[in-house]
């Protein structure tokens, strides 16, 4: 099965019927799908949006164009960091972005170290057993959507994060 191909297409047969047949289907291709580390990457990020808008009966534009410009990013920059800051975007819009400094766990107020649950909910290291990362630069990404002041060490962990599900 082939996951997060952008393709274009005619439909055929919108006069009720239950499922309308793609006509003139055409695969528009990227510069990157033929690297395989960053196509594999593409499809691990992809898969997480089957089980998260699986019951959606419509789906916003957003995710749409969320998908289209992390793929013009992909070449470029690193995958990993590219979902990290699609997916705090996906996590404002929808209004799940946790940015309180106070442990989802404990309540305890935040200090210099912080460990991320699914969903990037903020908690203490010791709260959740997890890799400790430095809770200002975790609360400016969270602020500006950017991970250009992350190192790749503290990008994989997030990308960890994101792997468990949206």
């Amino acid at each position: 099965m082939q996951l997060g191909n952008l393709i274009d297409f005619e439909i055929e047969g919108e006069d009720g019927r239950f499922l309308p047949r793609l006509r003139s289907l055409s695969h528009i291709g990227f510069p990157w799908l033929f690297e395989r580390n960053r196509l594999l990457l593409w499809h691990n990020f992809i898969q997480k949006f089957d089980p998260h808008l699986q019951e959606a009966d419509e789906i916003d534009p957003f995710y749409f164009h969320l998908l289209l410009q992390a793929a013009k990013r992909w070449k470029k920059q690193n995958p990993k960091r590219i979902i990290c800051e699609s997916y705090i975007a996906l996590l404002d819009h929808e209004g799940r972005l946790y940015p309180e400094e106070h442990c989802y766990i404990c309540e305890g107020r935040i200090e210099e170290e912080i460990a991320l649950m699914q969903a990037f909910k903020p908690a203490h290291p010791r709260c959740i057993y997890s890799p400790a990362l430095p809770s200002k630069k975790i609360f400016d990404l969270f602020r500006s959507h950017k991970a250009t002041f992350l190192d790749d060490h503290e990008i994989d962990l997030l990308y960890e994060v994101v792997m468990k599900g949206f």
